[in-house]
């Protein structure tokens, strides 16, 4: 079903790069309840509402696409939601603002089953694509160094180094050097392997404890949020909230196009440039992200943390099937997934790794020719500075057509990058991100 040896793989490496991915990405189902807590939504209702999402999107990736790339709820978007939508406007609560993500979904869909989002993929400079990748590639290891104190806040240079000696950061270091050992000596599974290692490491050492115990039956406090989509759109419309269901739409669009095509360049999915299945694969988050917001939570995307099951050996959806099976599991394990995604540095050494892997790319870029190199440039070096891939993306966009145009090579630009490069000038100039 999943054409295994068609893609020069095996059960046993799928299963472990699926457990690599489910534990690097399982922090979402503790840190989304935390931040959408922040608008009002009950812990538990979001907690459940993450997973259900999750394994929605992961599972049509698994079945449809046959892509080793996981969905859930983003971060950033989920910030938005609850700091920009609903903290931002005294007169929204969550409920109408999850009419607003769900709107958004149902047009993401419409525009998933287009040849939209396919033409977009292949509209995406070479150029582009790479930095896209290497520009994510830095972004996940600077998330890996900023979650574990290596990385700290500075009052004047923004970043500096932290404190060494701290719990985290020494736990971080080591595990990092224990992957790295694995992976050098090119052990089998050896993200995985790291990970338990450094997590028995902080358990021993008293980082990481299960006072809560283990197992805890899912809930939903406040059942169906959205169970009317007229309500839903009645909601949007009386509110004015179309600049914040555009915005869900512009993010969520290039946030999974770009990961997506970060994941699929490394596990060399991508044929002639262009991604097979592209438009099974793309329906995964908007049918997702509209089930999500019946439930309680913000809209999905596809995981760059996926990059740590590919660089782990997983090329087909069974990678994916494994996390949908592993997130349908975390849902009754509730306590025991806070204890584990609490602890960072047992993650942050697989983030920092498959960073330096996805480096790889800027190798591909022109660097010759400045009009090709530097939207390139912006984009990996925005992203990381940002926190943001759309932002990282949106910058890439607006730069190459006006690089183009000066050079005279205006032709050479797809219509389309001269559609978004306007959208994204709008966005960014106009409209809260």
């Amino acid at each position: 079903m999943f054409k295994l040896k068609e893609n020069q793989t095996n059960t046993k490496t799928e299963l472990l790069a699926g457990i690599t991915t489910f534990f690097t990405m399982v922090y979402i189902v503790v840190v989304n309840p935390v931040i959408l807590a922040d608008a009002g939504v009950p812990f538990e209702q979001v907690f459940t509402a993450t997973i259900i999402a999750a394994v929605v999107g992961t599972l049509w990736m698994a079945l449809f696409a046959n892509y080793p790339i996981a969905i859930a709820p983003g971060m950033g978007l989920n910030a938005y939601f609850a700091y920009s939508v609903v903290g931002g406007h005294q007169n929204i609560n969550y409920e109408t603002a999850f009419a607003a993500v769900f709107i958004a979904g149902i047009i993401f869909v419409i525009l998933s089953l287009t040849p939209f989002r396919e033409k977009l993929i292949d509209a995406i400079p070479d150029n582009l694509k790479h930095g896209i990748s290497a520009g994510i590639g830095l972004f996940i290891a600077f998330i890996g160094m900023r979650m574990t104190g290596i990385i700290t806040a500075h009052p004047s240079n923004l970043v500096g180094l932290g404190d060494l000696q701290s719990p985290s950061a020494l736990l971080a270091i080591v595990g990092l050097a224990v992957t790295l050992i694995l992976m050098v000596l090119r052990v089998n599974g050896a993200l995985f392997l790291g990970m338990i290692i450094t997590g028995l490491i902080a358990f021993f050492t008293n980082q990481l404890s299960f006072d809560q115990g283990f197992i805890s039956l899912p809930s939903l406090p406040d059942g169906l949020i959205i169970d009317n989509p007229i309500t839903a759109l009645t909601d949007v419309i009386q509110h004015s909230l179309y600049a914040v269901v555009f915005s869900f739409i512009l993010v969520t669009i290039f946030d999974t196009t770009g990961t997506m095509i970060g994941v699929a360049n490394q596990a060399s999915l991508m044929k002639n440039g262009k991604l097979p299945r592209a438009r099974q694969a793309l329906l995964s988050d908007s049918v997702a992200t509209s089930i999500g917001a019946m439930f309680g939570t913000s809209p999905t995307t596809a995981f760059i943390e996926s990059t740590s099951g590919v660089a782990a050996g997983g090329r087909t959806g069974l990678t994916s099937l494994t996390v949908a099976a592993l997130f349908i599991l975390s849902a009754f394990f509730g306590p025991l997934v806070s204890a584990v995604s609490g602890i960072s540095a047992i993650t942050a050494p697989a983030l920092i790794i498959v960073g330096s892997m996805m480096m790889g790319s800027i190798a591909k870029i022109k660097w010759d020719e400045l009009d090709e190199a530097f939207p390139a440039f912006l984009v990996i070096l925005s992203m990381p500075l940002t926190s943001s891939i759309a932002t990282g993306i949106a910058l890439g966009f607006i730069s190459y057509p006006i690089l183009k145009i000066v050079k005279g090579k205006w032709r050479e630009v797809h219509p389309l990058l001269y559609v978004f490069a306007l959208l994204f000038f709008y966005q960014l100039a106009f409209l809260p991100h």
